[in-house]
């Protein structure tokens, strides 16, 4: 099972992929902000007998990360992500005035996401592939079982994530969908850090980066 909450200011995706049988979870780019937003996600897990067991960072871009802080304080998780994506990380307190906000360090990560690896859970495969471009170690998350894709702000529905911040680059970026994601197959879901989830290929055929 696959549940979405979207926190924070910036709109943004925070998945939950759950084992039913063990009744543990996946959680990956908690956004969460503010103590009701971290008390929903608190109260979710309670609600229905969840136990969060591993921190999962598409990326390290402070919407991403705003619930690494309680999420470590309630669930004793470090995150894992891209050792490319660190200084973002690690940055986190002193970029947030710059949105206006306030926002807790960080944990330091738990270890690093490597293109091609896998992770086992809940009976089932998920491959990481690397797709710089919006951040330098973007990670997306393909479980071929279920054909979808945990792609944080690579791609979405007739865009593409911005290319402006430290770590972009709009021609990685363009080559990452292209290599990474068209590789699959055309329906697979593509469930992103912002907005409504979408299709391989709907985007294929509609994204206005890729006509």
């Amino acid at each position: 099972m696959l549940h979405v909450f979207t926190f924070n200011p910036f709109s943004e995706n925070t998945y939950i992929l759950v084992a039913e049988s063990s009744r543990e979870a996946l959680l990956f780019d908690p956004g969460c902000y503010g103590k009701h937003e971290c008390l929903q996600l608190q109260q979710w897990f309670e609600e229905h007998n969840i136990r969060p067991v591993r921190l999962l960072l598409t990326h390290a871009h402070i919407d991403h990360i705003l619930g690494n802080a309680f999420v470590f304080e309630q669930y004793g998780l470090q995150p894992w992500l891209h050792e490319k994506d660190l200084a973002d990380l690690q940055r986190l307190v002193a970029y947030a005035p710059v949105f206006g906000i306030e926002a807790e360090a960080s944990p330091e990560p738990a270890g690093w996401l490597k293109h091609g690896e896998t992770i086992e859970f809940g009976g089932k495969a998920i491959e990481l592939r690397e797709a710089p471009g919006h951040s330098a170690g973007s990670i997306c998350f393909i479980n071929h079982t279920d054909g979808y894709v945990i792609g944080g702000d690579v791609l979405f529905a007739g865009s593409i994530g911005r290319t402006d911040l430290p770590g972009g680059n709009l021609n990685t970026l363009l080559t990452s969908v292209r290599e990474q994601l068209f590789s699959l197959p055309n329906d697979y879901t593509v469930y992103p850090g912002h907005g409504p989830a979408t299709t391989i290929g709907d985007e294929k055929r509609h994204n206005p980066f890729f006509q």
